[in-house]
Parts: structure tokens; sequence; C-alpha cells
């Protein structure tokens, strides 16, 4: 299944994660990473508009130099009991987040903004992710590998992070960085993009 565009796509960020994800859509893109800083403040603890105020400004500073493309930019973030897991400092703080996590459902909520002829469209997507309990072996064994050093809540559950984690409730790329089923749904339904060709399914 694949989809085309009406104009250039952008992916404003530079994880490879994401644009592993948009991938799968099947339309080329190019990827210009808008060196945002992530340092805002989350008013009244309302983390869902911290994360699409952050994918808005990502989005916002790739577009202005940009006006004539699709742009799409997202940021994740991890949240537990009124407290923000951004990606970890050292060591030590990755060490730290796990241990506040494990045993515990945390929230990991992706802000995306959609930009295109002068408009800007931001949505978010949370999904629950439930750590194992963590002895410090495993955590420091994990914090050693350097994996948790880029990444919201200190783990990736595409990589070695995945050994963390009980279960999730919710969409797996979001946890990711990126809910591509709701990213799609948002670009069909501003027409941004469509399928490419079909299928007729005939009864024998």
């Amino acid at each position: 299944m694949k989809f085309t565009v009406v104009k250039p796509v952008i992916l404003a960020s530079a994880s490879p994660r994401r644009r592993e994800i948009l991938s799968l859509l099947g339309f080329p893109f190019t990827i210009v990473p808008s060196n945002v800083s992530e340092d805002l403040v989350v008013e009244k603890d309302d983390f869902e508009g911290y994360a699409r105020q952050l994918a808005a400004m990502k989005t916002q500073v790739v577009a202005n130099d940009n006006p004539d493309c699709i742009v799409i930019g997202a940021d994740t973030i991890v949240v537990h009991e009124g407290k923000l897991y951004s990606k970890p400092e050292s060591k030590e703080q990755a060490q730290a987040f796990l241990k506040e996590l494990s045993s515990k459902t945390h929230t990991v909520i992706t802000g995306v903004g959609l930009f295109m002829d002068d408009e800007l469209r931001t949505f978010s997507v949370e999904t629950k992710v439930t750590f194992r309990e963590l002895d410090d072996r495993l955590i420091n064994a994990y914090v050693e590998s350097g994996d948790p050093m880029d990444k919201a809540g200190g783990y990736g559950i595409q990589t070695a992070g995945a050994l963390l984690v009980e279960k999730i409730d919710g969409d797996y790329y979001n946890v990711m960085g990126l809910p591509i089923a709701k990213l799609t749904e948002h670009m069909r339904e501003l027409a941004f993009m469509e399928l490419k060709g079909g299928v007729s399914f005939i009864d024998n």
C-alpha cells in the first residue's frame, strides 16, 4: 500500500525512527531538522498541549523556509504522575528515570504538526506503557549501551528497551515517535495525499 502526495514532503526531524516510520507510506520525502529548543514550561500540567506546542514550533520553523511543501514535525514526551521525563542528560539521570518507571505505567504522548499552504494543524496521540520490574543490573547494562541517551524517558521500545516493557495500551508507533495511522488519517482528510492505485476484490 502506497500513497501519492500533492506537494513535496519534508520531515522536520533528524530522528531515524521517524524517518523509518514515515517511509511506510511509500512517498519520497526530505529531512530538514528544525533544531528548535525543547526548553518550554509545561502550563498547568497540560502535557498534551506541551507536546503539540513543541511539534507546532518544529513544523513552523521549517515551513517558514519551505512554504511550498508539506511539512511534518513531531515531539514525543514521557509522563508519569505529573512528571515530565525528557531525554536524559546523563547516565545517572537515565538510571534514575528507569528506576522510577520500573513496575509502573506511564504515558507516552506524541504531538504532531502538519503544514501546507499557510495552514498548520496539530494533534496528539497517547499510549500507555507498563514496565516490568527492573533490577539494577538490567538498568545499568541498558544505560551503559548508550541507547537511552537520545530518547524521551530514557528508553526506546524499538531497540533493547523493548526488554523493559511488559505491555502497551495504544499505538506502538506512537511510542517510537510518530503515530503513523493517525497521521495518515489527517493527511487524507486534508487532501495532502491519496492512495496510489487500488485493488479490486471479485467473489469467486
